[in-house]
């Protein structure tokens, strides 16, 4: 039926009338029209310093554990004191850069004391915990209660993302369903690490110290809960076989949405079956129809990750980690090849359900942050903002806040609101605002259709459409991330009419068979706009077949 449909298409594209011209999209998905701003919630602005803890753990404390580093550099191991009402303090400061929703951590109750076992941490060590404690709040005990960290007097979850929402922001819950606290490797057993309660506090599972080939889940019902495994360093490893443990996070997360989580970002993914997440987003869907969620499955194979998107599996969409790869690869080296990024869209016949929904990113809190120039970070925004799928930016990549390093090294250091007061200052922030907002003004570049003209070198040229009910979008998109400016000269499937620049507002009358001509400054970006329907034929006939070819060929 889909090719009966591309034929008839292309016949109307050679010279046929219909009632209607054909729709253009990536997704229609509502959420894809989202930037994202994600927020280490301890590590952001401590907004309310009565909910730091100070004194929380006794001989295993947790607040302001320091690990030095070379040049009298710091890490932090424990926590800083962000919290929900930093978060809030700063929403317009978040909006106005661009941004219409915010990821923050696991908001789940963690232990209060920081981790015995485990290796030391040291300075650039990677998986050691010992020492540590649950700041990061992947380390959930009760995955019902909030941690008491976070909230403030009349600022519980629910209000915070009440009030973040009449700022114009959406919620993005981080959640994880794979693991819990570190559970053995302890000398001595600790409170909370390795334990699980439910909602009521009762404790239903407790690994009790000891390794997973250890534990008896036969004769022992608080092991059932667990793999006899190990997974991730000493973490705790749910079984996601186990109906009881399918109940307990769904119930768990269908409490996080009633209270105002818009979409779900999900940890480690990779680590359940799809078994598992088709029965989860099935139960959270059933409920709260067309959630978005996407997952962190930590893998650059397109081919490893690309299941999880499938609507068999769950229909989950995930954080573009092969895109990714290539995105810092070029764009923290200058001069490096767009050719190299081309290679990861996979806008046609690719390994994904849709790869308009995947996120985009060039870093996180779990691996180096980009290692580039200023310009480097300004080219990467711009094409973040403007290629396909949902760009998402960690805390502090507008400044170019501790480049290059990764966790125990200043990856997750605490921002502080001196430095967002300081941030319009940096050259990066200036661009950052000015394509994020752009992009927050153009459904073409929010969900729209994406058709490579050229990517090599350090020239970008592709078009972006939206095509749908009563907007008609197209975009044409130049990158230009060399020292120079750059002159432009497009013709490809370039469609006659009046285009207008983005930046400088500029018009452009292009005439039947004729090429737009432009000069793009170093490091920037323009964007031209054309506010009618495509009907030039061959662009048409290749946007009806990036429409037809956009998922995973076992779909069509």
């Amino acid at each position: 039926m889909k090719f009966l449909t591309l034929g008839i298409t292309l016949a109307l594209a050679a010279g046929q009338s219909a009632a209607a011209p054909a729709e253009f999209y990536g997704t229609d998905k509502p959420f894809a029209s989202n930037a994202i701003y994600f927020v280490m919630t301890d590590r952001f602005v401590n907004g309310d310093p009565s909910n730091d803890h100070r004194d929380q753990g006794g001989a295993h404390h947790t607040f302001d554990i320091p690990v030095q580093g070379p040049n009298g550099e710091t890490d932090n191991i424990g926590y800083l004191g962000g919290d929900f009402k930093g978060v809030l303090d700063n929403a317009k400061y978040i909006r106005d850069m661009g941004f219409s929703a915010v990821w923050i951590t696991p908001i789940v109750d963690n232990p209060d004391e920081a981790f015995t076992g485990g290796d030391p941490v040291t300075w650039g060590a990677s998986l050691a915990d010992r020492g540590k404690a649950g700041y990061h709040g992947y380390w959930g005990v009760n995955f019902y209660k909030l941690d008491e960290h976070l909230p403030s007097k009349g600022l519980d979850f629910a209000r915070f993302t009440s009030k973040m929402r009449a700022q114009g922001l959406k919620t993005v819950l981080d959640i994880v369903a794979n693991h819990g606290s570190p559970a053995f490797g302890m000398p001595k057993a600790q409170p909370q690490f390795g334990q699980i309660f439910d909602k009521d506090g009762k404790l239903i599972a407790d690994h009790q110290n000891l390794r997973p080939d250890q534990l008896d889940p036969v004769r022992n019902p608080l092991h059932r809960f667990y793999h006899s495994y190990e997974d991730l360093a000493q973490l705790s490893n749910n079984d996601d076989e186990k109906p009881a443990v399918l109940d307990y996070f769904v119930g768990a997360y269908q409490q996080w949405i009633d209270q105002g989580a818009d979409a779900f970002r999900i940890d480690t993914i990779s680590h359940m079956s799809t078994s598992f997440w088709k029965q989860f987003s099935a139960r959270i869907r059933a409920k709260h129809p067309g959630f978005f969620m996407f997952g962190e499955a930590f893998d650059y194979s397109p081919d490893n990750i690309g299941q999880y998107t499938w609507e068999r599996n769950g229909g989950i969409s995930l954080l573009d980690f092969p895109l990714r790869q290539r995105v810092a690869e070029v764009f923290e080296h200058p001069h490096s090849d767009y050719e190299r990024i081309a290679e990861r869209l996979y806008l046609r016949n690719g390994p994904y359900a849709n790869p308009y929904e995947l996120v985009t990113f060039y870093d996180n809190h779990d691996m180096a942050r980009l290692n580039a120039t200023d310009d480097g970070f300004i080219d990467a925004n711009n094409w973040l903002f403007t290629a396909r799928g949902i760009p998402a930016i960690y805390y502090g990549s507008e400044i170019g806040f501790m480049r290059g390093r990764a966790e125990h090294q200043g990856n997750r250091n605490y921002f502080g609101q001196e430095r967002i007061d300081a941030a319009p200052r940096s050259r990066i922030y200036q661009q950052l605002k000015r394509i994020a907002q752009l992009r927050e003004k153009l459904p073409a570049l929010q969900r729209g259709l994406m058709l490579p003209v050229k990517m090599e070198g350090d020239q970008a040229v592709f078009y972006r459409v939206y095509q749908k009910g009563d907007v008609h979008q197209i975009a044409l998109v130049l990158l230009n991330k060399g020292d120079a400016a750059a002159d432009f000269d497009v013709s490809s499937y370039l469609q006659p009419g009046h285009w207008r620049a983005s930046f400088g507002g500029t018009e452009v009358s292009v005439p039947d068979g004729g090429a737009l001509k432009a000069r793009v400054g170093a490091h920037d970006a323009q964007v031209y706009l054309l506010d009618a329907a495509a009907t030039r034929a061959d662009l048409v006939a290749e946007l009806t077949r990036l429409m037809a070819e956009k998922g995973h060929p076992a779909m069509h």
